[in-house]
Parts: C-alpha cells; structure tokens; sequence
C-alpha cells in the first residue's frame, strides 16, 4: 500500500510484551514497568490477525519486538504462525541475545530468518551499568548460539552514547572479523527521559567514519543504513542516523504495540487501537494508519524530545 507521500509500506514492526529481562537505561526505568493486566494486551490471535491484515495491505517483512520477545510465553508458537502467514515472505526478531542459547534453534525451526541482537559495550562492567542487571557472558553466549544456528542473517546493534561507548566503536566494529555478523551503528534518540544522558551522549553516526577511515563504502542495500565494510571482515558496517539525519521520506514502516496501539511514526503520540477487532476492523485500522503517516517526524535533538509518550520498550525496538 502507498502512503499519501508516495512510499510502499512493506514493513510492520510487531511489539509482544512490554517485559524486559534487561534494564537498559535508555529504554525503560530501573524498577521496571506497571505491568498492565492480560485484558489490556493483544493476544496471541489477534497478533497473528494483525499480521494477516497487514500482509494484505502489502507487508512483506515482519520484525517480532519487544520488549524482550524472547520473555514473551509461546513465543516460538507465534514466530510460527506469523511466519506462515500468506505474503510474509521475511520474519526477523530483535532481541538482547541473552535467552537465545535456549531459543535460538527453535526460533530457526519455527521460519525466523533474521536476528538483530543488542549489543551496545564489550566492557564487563559497562554492560552492567547500561542493563543495570545483565552479564555480558550471557550476551556473547547468545551471539554465539545464533551463528550456530544458521540463520539468513545475525545483526548486532550498538546504540552511540557518547562518553560511555564511543570509545568502543573500533571494537565493536571488529565484531565482523570475529564473526560473520554485521554490526549497525544506531545514534541515541531522545525518547526516555531517565537523566541518565545529557548532551554530549547524542553524538551523530558521522563519528563511527571518523574514528575508522579505513572502512570502505558499499551500495545501499534498500534499508535504512549507510554501509560500510572493513577490510578483511566477514559482514558491514551499517550506520542509522534518525537524529542528525533522519530518513523518513523512504519510511516504510508502521509499528504495532503489545497494547495493540498502530504507531504510525515511532516519534509521534498519534496511535490507533486494534485491541478487540476482528480481521476487517484491523483491515481498515492498519489501512487509516498507513495514510496517516506523516511527512517526517520533526526536529529530535537533546533539547527537542520525541513526541512518542512512551518508553521505547513500550512500542518495540
């Protein structure tokens, strides 16, 4: 389906749970969340509804968020069902990598083609500052788990904050000499007012090029990332830039929430429920969301927050 600026909307971005086994300090408080009665979330059927209508409409790829999705029961039993749904030809699953040496085979086996995994320090010590509760042994375990697996493709995302991981980017870039991984560059966005970053954490991607001249520029693959490669490396490097420069007229993308709220902008507070409806309600709510997308989402900056009115762990990383 095309939006009112032109651009084919293939792309659905489906939230499971709002839980998280991690505490990361850019996405969610430290004591975690109110948790919200089952009554309030979609269920497992009218998740896979969802999907079904979007397909319609002309989504090919599905990206499973969270959250942790991998916290979420019978998660591998919806990557299933999702992932037999007519015209969904890609079922990809963002996740902190923590739990997947237990579901990393599943996933695999239940049609999950793709892992994005977060990873944002290398360091002991700082992985715990940034997930307040988490070791980066389990972390690397479940990178591990996913190349064993055989998966189309394993992506790790680091997310710049400068003055806690910018001194890591040579590092973390050379996660793709270690293994057949690509590792994407993502700049802080303002969402999550925790006082934990101030200014100088939102540095733009133009940082990661400036530290590695050595990387070499690739064709763009179609996503929303610059790419780049090392030298003797087995995978890119991809640089997303929704702050210093934002990508939105070739968006292609509407997000749903565990809540069942269409977010047709990540940054704006404009949301549509689909919670309760059947497939010809979600039809035509998935429908009016694409048409409301806007333009682009507006200045974002440390001093001009997103609009989003929510946690990035309540809409879906």
């Amino acid at each position: 389906m095309i939006d009112t600026y032109g651009r084919q909307i293939t792309y659905l971005r489906l939230s499971v749970t709002e839980l998280c086994n991690l505490r990361c300090r850019y996405c969610m408080p430290e004591d975690g969340i109110c948790k919200k009665r089952h009554e309030e979330m979609l269920t497992q059927e009218e998740m896979v509804t969802a999907v079904r209508a979007a397909a319609a409409l002309g989504v090919f790829k599905l990206r499973i968020t969270g959250g942790e999705p991998l916290v979420k029961a019978n998660i591998v039993d919806l990557c299933r069902k999702a992932a037999a749904v007519n015209g969904i030809r890609e079922v990809c699953l963002t996740t902190n990598g923590t739990l997947l040496p237990r579901f990393a085979a599943p996933l695999r086996e239940a049609g999950v083609n793709r892992l994005n995994i977060s990873l944002d320090t290398l360091d002991v010590e700082k992985f715990r500052y940034i997930t307040r509760i988490g070791e980066l042994s389990d972390a690397v375990a479940g990178i591990e788990a996913a190349l064993a697996c055989g998966f189309d493709k394993v992506k790790i995302n680091s997310v710049l904050i400068g003055g806690f991981n910018d001194d890591e980017i040579a590092s973390l870039a050379g996660l793709t000499r270690r293994y057949p991984v690509d590792v994407r560059f993502i700049e802080l966005m303002p969402m999550y007012d925790s006082g934990d970053f101030g200014p100088e954490a939102f540095i733009p991607y133009t940082v990661v090029t400036d530290r590695l001249p050595e990387l070499e520029p690739l064709p763009a693959d179609g996503g929303v990332a610059r790419l780049y490669r090392l030298p003797d490396s087995m995978g890119n490097i991809g640089l997303i830039s929704p702050v210093s420069a934002h990508f939105c007229a070739d968006c292609n993308r509407i997000r749903i929430t565990a809540d069942g709220k269409i977010k047709p902008c990540l940054h704006s507070s404009d949301e549509l429920s689909i919670k309760g409806q059947d497939y010809d309600g979600m039809l035509e709510t998935i429908r009016s969301a694409i048409l409301s997308k806007p333009k682009w989402h507006g200045e974002l900056s440390y001093s001009a927050r997103s609009h989003a009115n929510r946690n990035m762990n309540q809409i879906g990383g």
